[in-house]
């Protein structure tokens, strides 16, 4: 959550000539709503099922970069399937970077009840070891530009080959 997934995968995706495909999005356009809205009438379980659901669909097509939601990591069927059919680039950030980028968003739901600070300290807690599990390339996003990021992703995935 707010380490530049949608970002840098909408400009590595122009930079390949890939389709750019958010799961997010994929999630608003099948429900009709908003994420926060989904939250709220189905709580996290509810909302993980169908990101279940749209990662899968979206991560059937080929030549296409896909940013998943921040916690897509968190089931081991979604961290399997993302290992089987790509290649999986963790853009690591620590909680303070993560807390200073996401510090007055009202669209991210797991933040509005109680420390948003402490709750990304404890996501990252959940979530960096899972990341880390199926990564096949690590990219810190403290300090480079945007377009450092996605020139440095492009050599790793060059070199990969």
């Amino acid at each position: 959550m707010g380490a530049g997934k949608s970002t840098v995968g909408k400009l590595l995706a122009k930079k390949l000539g890939r389709q750019f495909i958010d799961v997010d999005h994929v999630i608003e356009e099948r429900c009709g709503v908003k994420i926060p809205l989904i939250f709220e009438m189905e709580g996290e379980a509810g909302f993980r099922k169908r990101e279940a659901q749209a990662l899968d669909h979206a991560s059937s097509g080929n030549d296409i970069v896909l940013a998943t939601g921040g916690g897509a990591v968190l089931l081991p069927d979604n961290r399997q399937l993302l290992s089987e059919r790509g290649t999986v680039v963790y853009l690591h950030a620590n909680p303070v970077e993560l807390w200073h980028r996401t510090k007055g968003s009202d669209n991210r739901p797991l933040l509005k009840n109680g420390d948003a600070r402490q709750i990304l300290e404890e996501l990252y807690a959940l979530r960096d070891p899972l990341y880390r599990e199926i990564a096949n390339h690590i990219i810190e996003t403290g300090k480079p530009s945007v377009n450092q990021l996605v020139h440095t992703l492009m050599m790793q995935l060059e070199l990969s080959q």
